[in-house]
């Protein structure tokens, strides 16, 4: 995998936060429509399935495998076979289960980028990280408590406004971060 700073990540992620924020601050009945429809969204989940299957299978090849290194082929024959047949025979909650496994590759890269750094603010990102890891363990486990959260967030339009805000004020932080610290 191509390297990436800390500060281009933070940027990255903060923009896409921002822009996320915004969008469901300003359109919030297509963001709440979006919403609530994604967990079953099929072509939602092929995407997401196969963006995480290329993934893996990047981090794979450029792994050290030592001793299992004779086994690369059926490693990667694997990843391929369980994200094609995810695509085909798991079509309940796709997209959750896609997303997930995006969430905990994310967090893989935000913890590799951020070791080494010396700036505590690191730890930002680092809980972040963390935090996703266990959503997606969870969501992964348990499909149907993303749908559960999304309804949650969507039953008030008030409230799905100030989780928004919320998301573009972390998105400012992350920006800033970038900027100054990273």
């Amino acid at each position: 995998m191509p390297e990436i700073s800390l500060a281009n990540l933070s940027l990255i992620l903060g923009i896409i936060a921002v822009a996320k924020g915004l969008w469901g601050f300003a359109a919030s009945e297509k963001a709440i429509e979006f919403a609530k429809a994604y967990p079953r969204n099929n072509n939602a989940g092929y995407v997401t399935i196969l963006a995480a299957m290329v993934w893996f299978l990047l981090i794979l090849k450029g792994e050290s495998m030592s001793d299992f290194e004779r086994y690369r082929i059926h490693f990667n024959g694997f990843i391929l076979i369980t994200g094609i047949g995810a695509c085909i025979y798991l079509k309940d909650y796709l997209a959750v289960r896609g997303t997930a496994v995006l969430m905990i590759l994310l967090a893989k890269l935000i913890v590799d980028t951020a070791r080494w750094h010396e700036s505590d603010w690191r730890l930002v990102l680092v809980t972040l990280a963390y935090i996703m890891v266990v959503a997606g363990m969870w969501f992964t486990a348990s499909p149907w408590r993303m749908r559960d959260m999304i309804q949650w967030a969507t039953d008030d339009e008030s409230r799905f406004k100030k989780l928004c805000i919320g998301r573009a004020v972390f998105g400012v932080l992350l920006v800033i971060l970038g900027f100054t610290v990273f």
